[in-house]
């Protein structure tokens, strides 16, 4: 369950099981607050910043956002780990993480700062080989590409009168990541199902075609998120301050 406070979602966290757990937990925070508080962190934005993106979003979004930020902030080192892999922020001594797709319940704090389609796709040399599915059922004619990356994999939810109806498609190839699906898009291997963000300058190009558009489900929201703390460092606070507006400008999100 989140709770919105002005774009940004507090997660509520369910009670806690256990007196000694909660005992570790505040211990590590006390730990964690100690040291951050001896590196000056509550003093000035400075020291490291760790961040983990999937590899596509911090290509085209996270990455040169972050190169803005160093220019602004000389005393923030920031290490950006790309990776399609859900990393646990805590026990990985991870800073902040973008996330794709609805969030599970945490102790997570959420910042919506984008919203992207979930876009059926082929290359042109494949639709002139296999013809060009109308409607999600023609989907069972055709080779699909599983995304295992996204919780769907090899079931693909569509927009079917008014209904969101969830339909197995005929995977020959599937992977588990986001670049492996768009790449193998490309090169013919079927329809895949991949984010808008990761195919607009394709779809222009016309090197990638978009397929069954008036059947898509509704889009699926991007996230920055990062553990709730009593003192967030500094240097949070500032990239936060920062990023977000510029990660929802080039998402072309909007706050309502």
């Amino acid at each position: 369950m989140f709770h919105q406070v002005g774009g940004t979602f507090h997660e509520l966290t369910p009670r806690r099981t256990g007196a000694q757990h909660a005992r570790e937990i505040g211990i590590a925070e006390d730990i964690a607050e100690a040291e951050r508080s001896a590196a000056g962190e509550y003093q000035a934005p400075q020291g490291e910043l760790v961040i983990s993106v999937p590899f596509i979003m911090g290509r085209s979004f996270v990455t040169p956002v972050v190169v803005e930020f160093l220019e602004i902030y000389p005393d923030i080192r920031v290490d950006v780990q790309l990776t399609d892999r859900v990393v646990n922020l805590v026990q990985e001594h991870v800073d902040l993480a973008l996330r794709v797709g609805e969030l599970p319940d945490s102790s997570m704090i959420a910042t919506r700062v984008g919203l992207i389609r979930q876009m059926a796709c082929a290359s042109p040399a494949y639709l002139k080989r296999r013809g060009t599915p109308k409607k999600p059922a023609d989907l069972a004619a055709h080779d699909c590409i599983g995304n295992k990356f996204f919780t769907y994999g090899e079931d693909w939810a569509f927009r079917i009168d008014g209904k969101l109806e969830t339909m197995p498609v005929p995977a020959r190839l599937s992977v588990n990541s986001s670049d492996a699906a768009l790449v193998a898009s490309v090169a013919g291997a079927g329809v895949a199902r991949i984010l808008s963000c990761h195919i607009a300058d394709l779809l222009k190009s016309r090197t990638l075609v978009g397929l069954l558009e008036a059947y898509e489900p509704p889009p699926t929201p991007v996230w920055l998120i990062h553990p709730a703390q009593r003192q967030a460092p500094l240097k949070l606070r500032a990239f936060l301050d920062f990023a977000v507006p510029r990660l929802r400008k080039r998402m072309g999100y909007k706050v309502s």
